[in-house]
């Protein structure tokens, strides 16, 4: 029996997957599985892996002939996992020694859906703890709940997958996928499934993921097209949320994120290359048009004057005919 399956999507990340590959290796344990799925990578990094299905105990390495993304690569693992718990890690980011067994441990002492934990991400040689946004720890507690309140920082704002472990049932119940082809926030519309449809689940201060922030490669620092799958993410949350059967509740708080994604983005819209720039402020004003209107209203009123400005401009822009995300 399979305990954890741990799913790493690579993509041409030659220079980071050896320290990633030696942590699953501090992590080893004769039930567990490290899931080594190579998008299509075009550098280094397939010869690595190779190495690394030799090597690392529990390796299964699962090759992509063309590039899905990070979604897609997740789906792949996902499918093969047979554990009894599943998690997942990004290709250049790294484990403090033993710490899925105390993960592993910390979900099965509470027994709930899903564990949220701690991280420390890591910008060149600085290092700094992020907290998941939840009061009580160790505690299990409903999912649902943990959404709100809207004008606050919560659960579903900590989007990290890989910052958590997920039991199987997830997966049996249709939650632990995501939407495949997404190539950045992808863990928006996944996180929010969770929250809505889980039954329970569980926040623990426990620190052993170490985020690597400003790698060059990733879509967080490209100022390119991919970028704007931001805004068919949040199209799927809105959309799934206002067919939830508390809807009245959750929208403002779904729609509200939104805005606060659509506003960062305008705010730092200099380093999109100036076709796709033109494009976020298009499929940003359409975005704002296709939401709730009397909770768009409530949204605005309630921000910043900065954002709350910002937003109302692009709200008034003329749409192009035929703009869709």
């Amino acid at each position: 029996m399979v305990k954890l399956s741990v799913i790493v999507p690579f993509y041409n990340v030659q220079q980071y997957a050896p320290d990633t590959l030696r942590s699953l290796k501090s992590n080893a344990r004769e039930d567990f599985e490290f899931i080594l799925v190579d998008d299509c990578s075009r550098d280094g990094t397939p010869e690595i892996l190779a190495r690394a299905e030799r090597e690392l105990p529990g390796a299964v390495l699962v090759r992509h002939e063309q590039n899905g993304g990070l979604a897609t690569a997740r789906n792949t693992g996902i499918d093969r996992a047979r554990g009894q718990y599943l998690t997942f890690l990004d290709g250049d980011d790294w484990l403090a020694p033993g710490y899925y067994p105390r993960l592993l441990a910390a979900i099965e002492e509470l027994g709930c859906d899903f564990l949220r934990t701690d991280h420390v991400q890591c910008t060149a040689r600085a290092r700094s703890v992020h907290r998941v946004p939840v009061g009580r720890r160790n505690t299990v507690l409903s999912p649902r709940e943990a959404i709100l309140p809207a004008d606050r920082s919560t659960s579903v704002d900590y989007a990290y997958a890989w910052a958590g472990i997920y039991h199987r049932r997830l997966l049996d119940k249709g939650l632990l996928h995501f939407t495949d082809g997404l190539r950045t926030a992808e863990d928006r519309p996944w996180i929010w499934k969770l929250h809505r449809e889980a039954e329970s689940f569980a926040a623990v201060s426990l620190l052993g993921v170490f985020y690597r922030r400003g790698v060059a490669s990733s879509l967080t620092q490209i100022g390119d097209v991919r970028q704007l799958d931001f805004i068919r993410a949040f199209d799927q949350v809105i959309a799934e949320t206002a067919a939830d059967r508390e809807a009245d509740i959750l929208l403002p708080k779904a729609v509200r994120t939104y805005c606060a994604i659509i506003s960062h983005h305008l705010g730092s819209i200099e380093r999109f290359e100036p076709a796709v720039a033109k494009q976020l402020k298009s499929l940003s004003a359409a975005a704002l048009r296709r939401m709730p209107q009397d909770v768009l209203d409530e949204a605005l009123d309630s921000m910043d004057l900065q954002r709350s400005t910002r937003l109302r401009r692009l709200r008034r822009r003329p749409a192009p005919a035929g703009a869709a995300a």
